[in-house]
């Protein structure tokens, strides 16, 4: 009979591996999982959910943040 030998080093990557399958398996069945749901129209779309007029885009919302980031003092002229 042979045994094996599994030092640190291989048991981490081994470890590794198993972890980020298990991780990419999570979010394949995720993303399966609502595209099932919208198919049996059970979730809306994510485009039909937001109603296309009264969205505002993230740039516009904090222009003028972007367009002056500094803040003068309040007693300043």
């Amino acid at each position: 009979m042979i045994f094996g030998y599994i030092d640190a080093q291989s048991g981490s990557m081994l470890l590794q591996v198993i972890l980020g399958g298990a991780a990419a398996a999570a979010v394949v069945l995720k993303v399966w999982w609502g595209r099932v749901l919208r198919f049996l129209h059970i979730r809306k779309d994510d485009d039909a959910a937001a109603p296309a007029g009264q969205t505002v885009p993230v740039s516009v919302e904090h222009e003028s943040e972007a367009l002056d980031p500094v803040r003068e003092p309040a007693g300043k002229p």
